[in-house]
């Protein structure tokens, strides 16, 4: 029997298998003894073990940080993937733990990303064992616990392990993910003495994550009324795209009474990666903000500072002085998506992804001076990531893209996105499926689903690249 056979007699039994998985809530929650990423990852562990023991593995526990497991020996190609999820959120119309099968749609938080695709890996090796395929050189699965919180499993998992020399993670799309930007996400900050002049700025509050460009923002004014403000909101409506919303607040105090304007500004969100997709609100906001006639003090004058530095359009970090692009990474991007400003002092911070011909030299040195220009000041543990790159001629992506092309039909092409997966810092390592190109499987939303034929189908092509890498 050809393992392509084994792995669609196997259809049934798959099924069975994600269901158990999906059923385990594992997201990261505060860590316990024997437990560093709390329960949920915990028990998707033990699950998996127990699943890859029915199915003739042993899987080595790594301190519940990883599993893996083997085919073979002398391994020399590693799959990568995890058990870990993000939580639930709101909007779900099917039970996002309990997997529903709706005309071959898996529905449940982890079908795709990434409970799904670990299992075809699994199911890969076994069909490669079952079918009696010999191999020179062995194959490992290595199942995490926290990839979507940082990746500290990898961390743990690879002071006990070498990397092996071939490596891809199913947790990402086809055809397949040779490069990554790098990352440069620092925290500034800035504090000054708190004053009384009028009118004034008593608080900002931007965007929480950096890597989302602001949906809202919003400030609360001292000593301006709605009447003197809507006419700026109109023009600056027409020149950002974001809205604005007015309202008054009155607040008493110690028996002292006083107005506020609250301005609320609301854009659209995006990825940092592709912020231009979005509209942000924050920059939206401090731009209106510049042109109000507020007092000359030391808040207003931060204001205009990252008005300067971070103006409202600019998703290629060309005012700060970074923009650059390479042939093989494209534009870097840049987000400017947290700020919180207070009477005496901000904290804020941008995401910026970077090409493979950035350096420290020509993006960390240039945004430090920037900054401290204008007396902002990086924090202390900033750092620039560097890109992730696997040149196109390399065995790995040729053998992957091949079998890609056997086994779709379609031209198997390598390329580079903004993002990051589990392979970033990883040597020579790819992103090989998934997702199918053009498909959304609303991953980290309501209604997560995976398509059964997809995910057999990676089994198979798992297999192949198993039978090419390690059987010649």
């Amino acid at each position: 029997m050809h393992f392509n056979e084994y792995i669609d007699s196997q259809k049934d039994r798959f099924l069975s298998d994600l269901a158990r998985l999906v059923k385990v809530r594992s997201v990261r929650e505060d860590a316990k003894d024997g437990a560093p990423f709390g329960d949920g990852p915990k028990k998707a562990l033990d699950e998996a073990v127990a699943i890859c023991a029915e199915h003739g593995f042993s899987m080595t526990n790594f301190d519940y940080y990883a599993g893996e497991t083997d085919l073979g020996n002398d391994p020399a190609l590693m799959i990568l993937a995890h058990l870990d999820v993000v939580d639930e959120g709101e909007g779900w119309t099917k039970p996002p733990y309990e997997m529903t099968v709706e005309d071959g749609k898996l529905f449940g938080r982890g079908t795709m990303d990434d409970k799904g695709p670990a299992l075809a890996a699994l199911y890969a090796m076994e069909a490669v064992r079952e079918c009696g395929i010999e191999l020179k050189k062995g194959v490992r699965l290595v199942l995490g616990c926290a990839e979507e919180t940082g990746s500290e499993d990898m961390e743990y998992y690879f002071s006990k392990r070498p990397c092996l020399p071939y490596c891809f993670s199913p947790d990402a799309a086809y055809p397949l993910i040779h490069l990554e930007k790098g990352r440069f996400a620092p925290y500034f900050s800035k504090n000054w003495e708190a004053d009384t002049a009028i009118p004034r700025v008593l608080r900002i509050n931007g965007g929480t994550t950096p890597n989302i460009v602001p949906c809202k923002a919003s400030v609360v004014l001292l000593g301006i009324t709605a009447a003197q403000v809507q006419p700026f909101c109109d023009e600056y409506k027409e020149k950002t795209g974001a809205n604005f919303v007015l309202t008054e607040e009155f607040n008493c105090e110690g028996g002292v009474c006083c107005k506020k304007l609250v301005i609320t500004a609301e854009g659209v969100a995006a990825h940092a990666s592709e912020p231009f997709k979005g509209i942000n609100a924050q920059t939206a906001l401090l731009s209106l903000l510049c042109a109000l006639p507020l007092a000359d003090n030391e808040s207003t004058n931060a204001i205009h500072a990252l008005n300067k530095l971070f103006p409202h359009g600019d998703t290629k970090g060309e005012t700060v002085g970074i923009a650059m692009e390479d042939d093989i990474s494209g534009d870097l991007t840049f987000n400017f998506g947290v700020l919180e400003l207070t009477e005496d002092g901000l904290t804020a911070c941008f995401d910026s992804r970077v090409p493979v011909c950035a350096t420290k030299e020509n993006v960390f040195d240039v945004v430090d001076a920037a900054l401290s220009k204008e007396g902002f000041a990086l924090r202390e543990d900033a750092h620039m990531i560097p890109a992730h790159h696997v040149p196109k001629a390399a065995p790995i992506v040729k053998t992957l893209l091949s079998v890609y092309e056997q086994y779709t039909g379609e031209k198997g092409e390598a390329f580079a996105i903004g993002g990051g997966t589990y392979v970033h810092h990883i040597e020579g390592g790819v992103a090989f499926g998934c997702e199918m190109p053009g498909v959304d499987y609303r991953l980290h939303g309501p209604d997560e689903f995976a398509d059964l034929d997809t995910l057999l189908l990676s089994a198979k092509m798992f297999a192949e690249a198993i039978v090419r890498l390690c059987g010649e």
